[in-house]
């Protein structure tokens, strides 16, 4: 940029979102202002809590702004006035609106946590494990007025390992979309234009956002989709079954093989590796487990609680 620094206006809300804002910062470029969410209720006090970017953007001196939404004139004209050259939003939580697009010189980018068009929507980490994929990453996007379907500027590729959890993911995208992000801005204020590629109309998913309902472990399914839910609801909202008459938290599980004619939801082996679950295919090992009211502890303390599950399964 020649004259002044690229101004820009950072929109974003949780733990995912920081390295970018810090990204920001680094990269020569002049963050003007930083829009988060509302503070909201939290713990178990449900007293106001700051949003992560917020307390970032506070520990770094920046203004803050946390509109309910760009609904009201006042609200966008407050964003115009920081004269932004570009907003780059991640996971802000917020739909903007196509006069807030239009606000920004060079528009808005968003840093998405998958490979679109697969995974557009607000869980992409944690749909990418439950669906099996191999392979997930990060793009960083021009917007547009849909969901997620702006042009892509920069991508980065990541291979989904075979014990990944939605927290060990989200962390290593997390750290992947600051990695994109900083080139995209440094090759802005190097004075590149970056050239947006179309997503494709093909493969497009939606990655609805997560619901504790979802957490139940149904035992009349395949033992590896329910070895993915365990590690993709890790370390949210946590993966729950009924065993032999109590209901856990399930942390960590793996499929094995089977009992040939086991009922689905019988436990039909328990020793130190674990507790085998029958499963329509297969079996599911749990592996870490939770008692109502305790600390996740490993299926050997459980069983040492429960020794019958070993009588049970002889």
């Amino acid at each position: 940029m020649v004259g002044r620094p690229l101004r820009v206006v950072f929109a974003g809300t949780p733990d995912f979102a920081v390295p970018c804002l810090e990204a920001c910062r680094a990269s020569g470029a002049e963050v003007v202002a930083v829009y988060t969410q509302p503070d909201r209720p939290a713990g178990r006090g449900r007293k106001l809590a700051a949003s992560p970017v917020k307390a970032a953007a506070l520990a770094a001196g920046l203004p803050v702004e946390q509109p309910e939404s760009f609904k009201a004139e006042a609200d966008r004209a407050r964003l115009a006035s920081y004269a932004p050259d570009l907003m780059v939003v991640v996971a802000y939580g917020l739909i903007l609106p196509r006069k807030v697009l239009a606000i920004p010189r060079l528009g808005c980018w968003n840093v998405h946590a998958s490979l679109l068009p697969r995974w557009r929507g607000a869980a992409p980490i944690q749909r990418a494990i439950l669906a099996g994929d191999a392979e997930s990453g990060v793009d960083l996007m021009q917007m547009e007025a849909g969901l997620d379907t702006g042009p892509v500027l920069i991508e980065r590729r990541t291979p989904i390992a075979h014990d990944e959890t939605g927290g060990s993911l989200h962390d290593r995208l997390s750290a992947l979309g600051a990695d994109a992000l900083a080139e995209g801005l440094r090759r802005t204020l190097a004075g590149e234009n970056l050239v947006p590629r179309p997503q494709s109309d093909q493969g497009v998913e939606y990655a609805h956002k997560l619901d504790k309902a979802e957490a139940k472990l149904d035992f009349a399914r395949p033992a590896i989709a329910l070895e993915r839910k365990v590690r993709a609801f890790d370390p949210w909202p946590v993966a729950e079954a009924d065993v032999a008459g109590e209901h856990l938290r399930i942390w960590a599980a793996r499929a094995v093989d089977g009992v040939p004619g086991a009922e689905p939801g019988h436990v039909i082996a328990a020793s130190r590796d674990g507790i085998d679950i029958a499963c329509a295919e297969g079996a599911l090992r749990l592996i870490a487990v939770q008692r109502a009211g305790g600390r996740r502890i490993s299926a050997a303390d459980y069983l040492n609680a429960r020794p019958e599950l070993k009588q049970a399964a002889s």
